[in-house]
């Protein structure tokens, strides 16, 4: 993915485990489990899943500020809404680290300049490769996007499918979570609601 990479986060860089603990931390949890460590099938567990754990949670890395840095002012007069819908987005729950897999519709409506189109999905990646409640992500994709344009308004949906839902707990499959954050005029026309709904549903 390009990206904009920044520094760790301050307070945390410092105390940032290495390579060989985040590995001795997996063969911890092999141990937890029940397992066998030293079987041919484990053995290299332990460095794939640090590597894994890297590329799942680059997000960290990653800042949306900078990413949705560079905006487009010759837009011939453009001023209606713009939606980027059906955005595929993997994340982990911050409360059991297991997947949640769904996808994000963004829209916007322009106040005299655009962004990349690539840029809002670059957006909901960032935030999506990071520890989340789903709440926090739309709030923090919506809040990014109105930072960086300025528009006269956003709209953010994002629908879930939670695997501490399906794989543990009450384990009910196929249960989607729906969150939506408003700012501008989505919030205050309810008509522009409406609108960004109908086009996400493919009634528009």
């Amino acid at each position: 993915m390009d990206a904009i990479v920044k520094k760790f986060p301050a307070g945390d860089g410092d105390n940032r485990p290495t390579q060989a603990e985040a590995e001795e931390a997996v063969r911890t949890l092999l141990r937890w489990a029940g397992d066998d460590i030293n079987r041919e099938g484990l053995l290299d567990t332990p460095k794939r899943v640090a590597k894994a754990y890297k590329e799942l949670f680059s997000g960290y890395e990653l800042d949306a500020e900078e990413a949705l840095g560079r905006t487009f002012e010759d837009v011939g007069g453009y001023d209606d809404i713009v939606l980027v819908k059906d955005i595929p987005f993997f994340s982990h729950c911050e409360h059991h680290m297991v997947p949640i897999i769904g996808k994000a519709h963004v829209a916007y409506l322009p106040d005299g300049k655009v962004l990349g189109l690539s840029k809002i999905a670059r957006v909901v990646e960032i935030f999506g490769r990071r520890l989340q409640t789903q709440e926090t992500m739309t709030a923090q994709v919506s809040g990014a996007i109105d930072d960086a344009l300025h528009p006269r308004g956003v709209a953010v949906m994002i629908e879930a499918e939670h695997m501490c839902m399906s794989m543990r707990g009450i384990q009910k499959q196929g249960s989607t979570t729906i969150t939506t954050a408003f700012k501008g005029a989505f919030k205050t026309e309810p008509h522009e609601q409406v609108r960004f709904m109908t086009l996400i549903r493919g009634r528009g």
